[in-house]
């Protein structure tokens, strides 16, 4: 008889593509998440959670760059009796589930309806350096309003946040452009291939990364990329490629500079004059409100999600340089993005409904913060009261809630309480700013043992005490003098 095979036991280890978060990071995610959710509350916005889990054609075609909706998605159907059960995704962002939840609540939400959602969405996608297949999103909408002053409002409350969670300014830029604007560049080149026009796009969304000239190239017959292959271009000739590169050329120092020059660009196109007259409306607006350029900026570099949104779009930009993985200074990048995408609701109800939102990654903007200093790192411990005669928990529970009645972080130690030193050993571990001991004779005299651990770390450090001799590391108090006593210590600590 073959002998049995011992049951393989599962790895422990995420899957690839996700990662585990302690308390720390928990924290800070939270701290931030908080003070987002402040400012969005100021400017009148509600907070909306949605389902985690969407229908897949309630996601519909609007991910980004996919063609078939259960692409780029975790997505399984539900079984029925025929086997024809609807397809199910973890949602891919926050917008196509306000689409779907406006377009079903939109007789009993009021119009225009503003919105702030927080939370993690998931993505079926290669993973990579820093590129995870489930990250948070932090949104703030607007649907039903048409009105470009609710643009403005978002680009507003976008550089509100990002000082609010600890970014300065001149740490960030708030850059602003327009769908409608493109349009015209397109119309005036006089394109009627689709195919083409989708090539445009395409090379136009690369003048980050290859500048000018690449572009001029892109547009042309081509160019050789920095590993040495040729990239075949769109074909056009300098003439019909002019009105691109005028385009993406014409930020200038002044607001009204860079619209003249987009006027310019887009020649006698409507559309076009339309996205530049929002753009000068958006400018206004916010000059009104006293966010300048130094905050917030026009300009025609910025092209996002380009067969999705409608209108404006904008992102914000962290300026301040950091070092890439050989070194090399560059800019920290985007942070958050949104636009005008007047179409979504659309799918569900058959008729135009207006939209304008930004999205915030989360942890690229933690990211972020860790680098200039600007995180509570405080990762302080509980006061852990240690257990020195395991009949006598009653006792210690007593300690611990009045401890927790008072507003002090605390716990008992749970574990096994034979050794002392393990005990000391897992408060540290805790990072626990405080012991607390009550033996057999304290007990009898109605006093409590206090340990300062976050002193003995200090004199460890220093391998002196003589420096700290007016504070001893452990002193003895009344039982009845608990709260106040500890609160003292703790917050002599916090100094």
């Amino acid at each position: 008889m073959a002998k049995q095979k011992k049951p393989q036991r599962p790895k422990a280890q995420t899957p690839k593509g996700f990662r585990d978060y302690f308390g720390a990071e928990v924290a800070q995610r939270t701290d931030m998440l908080r003070t987002i959710a402040g400012v969005y509350h100021r400017y009148g916005f509600e907070a909306l959670e949605s389902a985690a889990v969407e229908t897949v054609e309630a996601l519909g075609k609007f991910l980004p760059d996919v063609d078939r909706p259960n692409e780029g998605v975790f997505a399984w159907q539900e079984e029925d009796e025929n086997d024809n059960g609807d397809w199910l995704a973890l949602r891919y962002d926050l917008t196509a589930p306000l689409a779907r939840v406006f377009a079903q609540h939109r007789n009993d939400l009021p119009t225009p309806y503003r919105r702030y959602a927080m939370g993690p969405v998931w993505r079926n996608e290669k993973p990579g350096p820093g590129r995870f297949r489930q990250f948070y999103q932090c949104d703030a909408d607007t649907v039903g309003s048409g009105n470009v002053a609710a643009d403005a409002e978002i680009c507003a409350m976008l550089a509100d946040t990002l000082e609010a969670v600890g970014i300065d300014r001149g740490d960030y830029v708030v850059r602003i452009n327009n769908r409608k604007v493109l349009n015209g560049v397109l119309e005036v080149m006089g394109l009627s291939d689709d195919d083409q026009k989708a090539n445009v796009l395409r090379t136009i969304d690369k003048f980050d990364k290859v500048g000018e000239s690449g572009v001029r190239e892109l547009l042309g017959k081509g160019r050789l990329d920095a590993s040495g292959a040729y990239i075949d271009g769109v074909g056009l000739s300098d003439e019909q490629a002019e009105p691109v590169v005028a385009f993406l050329t014409s930020k200038s120092d002044t607001t009204e500079g860079t619209l003249a020059n987009l006027r310019a660009a887009i020649g006698d196109s409507e559309v076009g004059a339309k996205g530049v007259d929002e753009l000068q409306t958006m400018a206004d607006l916010l000059a009104a409100g006293g966010y300048g350029p130094d905050r917030i900026v026009i300009d025609p570099s910025v092209v996002r999600g380009l067969g999705y949104y409608t209108g404006p779009v904008f992102e914000a930009e962290l300026t301040f340089e950091i070092k890439d993985e050989k070194g090399r200074p560059r800019s920290f990048g985007s942070v958050a993005g949104g636009g005008r995408y007047d179409d979504l609701v659309k799918r569900f109800t058959g008729q135009e409904v207006p939209a304008t939102g930004v999205s915030i990654g989360v942890d690229r903007l933690l990211a972020a913060l860790h680098m200039k200093g600007r995180l509570n790192t405080d990762t302080t411990g509980p006061v852990v009261v240690t257990v020195m005669d395991r009949d006598r928990m009653a006792d210690y529970q007593g300690i611990v809630s009045e401890l927790r009645n008072a507003g002090i972080r605390a716990e008992v130690y749970l574990g096994n309480p034979k050794s002392f030193g393990n005990q000391l050993k897992y408060a540290d571990q805790r990072n626990s700013p405080i012991a607390i001991i009550q033996g057999g004779d304290e007990l009898e005299a109605g006093t409590l043992q206090v340990k300062d651990l976050i002193l003995g770390a200090k004199i460890a450090e220093t391998a002196s005490q003589e420096e700290w001799s007016e504070r001893p590391q452990q002193f003895e108090i009344p039982r009845a003098d608990l709260v106040s006593r500890i609160k003292t210590l703790l917050d002599e600590q916090a100094k």
